[in-house]
């Protein structure tokens, strides 16, 4: 049987882990696969030397830098619809980033009108725009959804989507621990990239000087997405902050803080559902520049932020968002939190519901068959 070429696209780590887990599913099909493209460290690890690493370059955050940057995702751009002309591959995976992949995906569809375009974790944009729905069948072959609301919505709309689940599920069901929760311990989770950071961490900051003033005895722990945002982190902590030593950094030790802390104040993203499978009680805070708020205001036409809310269609979890993220606030609705049972008890069991909507888990192997079946390969049974 002749080798089969799947071009991939991911812009941001946690696609970078997505594109990972996707790609050895789809060896579980066959080994006599070749993946190219552009992701992160770890797709390159499985593709080989000829996978390009952009993450560091291509994530980005806020319109600001967004527009700062265009020329260069102008370039890049047309670098990849030159790299899939020349490749020619049977599939062209692009895994959430829609800012980039969906342009892509529209400018290949008219350089390439055969090829197979197939968008894995959709973009939100239902979130947004649900008129640009139609507009994407137009372009994408098939979209693989990771909470089920999407696949039917799309459908509806003439857009092929399957629900294939949330691939954070299986990635965190291996990281549960037996241990209990700190009553004295608070979870911090400023978010995974630097201007995130820079934002939402200096109001953490403050919110753990007005806790110190109530309860001296009160820890904090800040789960780093990487050494890199640990040293930004530790260098911020010497700023207004009553007692530093109460605060300890620790890089990639996210999934045990969630389950040994009482309650969390987290950043808006993925780390919310995570929070939630976890079961750890917490509120949410985002805090971006001005001007990409202020945009987001005009085109967003959600009633929440966080995917919890978003899920069970009512605010489960606080939400303390831009000139809201003040740390009276949060540090009432924290305290609320823990010294209410029956308050913590109630977040728990709806993160149980909003969990449960999310499938079982082996989202990336479902994600494959049906990468594999789209591309004509349905016939293939798993490799042994």
């Amino acid at each position: 049987m002749k080798s089969k070429t799947i071009y991939f696209v991911a812009g941001e780590a946690s696609a970078d882990n997505h594109g990972a887990a996707l790609m050895r599913s789809l060896q579980g099909f066959s080994t006599d696969l070749n993946f190219i493209g552009r992701g992160g460290p770890q797709m390159r690890t499985i593709a080989g030397r000829q996978f390009k690493d952009w993450i560091d370059e291509a994530a980005v955050l806020g319109l600001w830098e967004v527009i700062r940057k265009y020329s260069y995702f102008r370039e890049k751009l047309q670098e990849t619809l030159n790299e899939i002309r020349k490749s020619k591959p049977d599939a062209v995976v692009l895994i959430d980033y829609p800012g980039f992949n969906l342009r892509l995906a529209r400018a290949l569809r008219k350089q390439s009108p055969q090829a197979k375009i197939i968008y894995y974790v959709s973009p939100q944009v239902w979130a947004w725009n649900r008129g640009r729905i139609k507009k994407m069948a137009r372009f994408l072959d098939l979209v693989l959804c990771i909470f089920p609301f999407e696949a039917d919505l799309y459908n509806k709309s003439g857009l092929r989507a399957v629900f294939v689940g949330h691939p954070m599920i299986e990635r965190l069901r291996a990281r549960k621990i037996d241990t209990e929760r700190d009553s004295n311990l608070i979870g911090l989770f400023p978010g995974s990239r630097f201007r995130e950071v820079r934002k939402i961490f200096p109001v953490m900051l403050q919110s753990v000087s007005e806790f110190q003033k109530r309860n001296p005895n009160m820890r904090f722990e800040v789960g780093a997405a990487s050494e890199e945002l640990a040293r930004e982190m530790r260098g911020m902590l010497n700023q207004g902050v009553q007692n530093g030593r109460a605060i300890q950094v620790k890089v990639g030790e996210t999934a045990a803080l969630m389950q040994r802390a009482l309650a969390g104040i987290v950043a808006s993203g993925s780390a919310t559902l995570e929070a939630a499978y976890f079961r750890l009680p917490f509120v949410l805070i985002y805090k971006v520049a001005w001007p990409t708020y202020l945009a987001a205001r005009l085109v967003v036409n959600v009633k929440y932020l966080g995917m919890p809310n978003v899920l069970a269609d009512k605010e489960v979890v606080s939400e303390f968002i831009q000139h809201r993220a003040r740390p009276d606030g949060i540090v009432k609705a924290v305290r609320g939190l823990m010294k209410d049972a029956d308050a913590r008890d109630r977040m728990v069991s709806e993160f149980d519901r909003i969990v449960g909507k999310l499938g079982e888990g082996g989202a990336s192997e479902k994600a494959a068959r049906a990468i594999a079946e789209e591309i004509g390969r349905s016939r293939m049974k798993p490799v042994n």
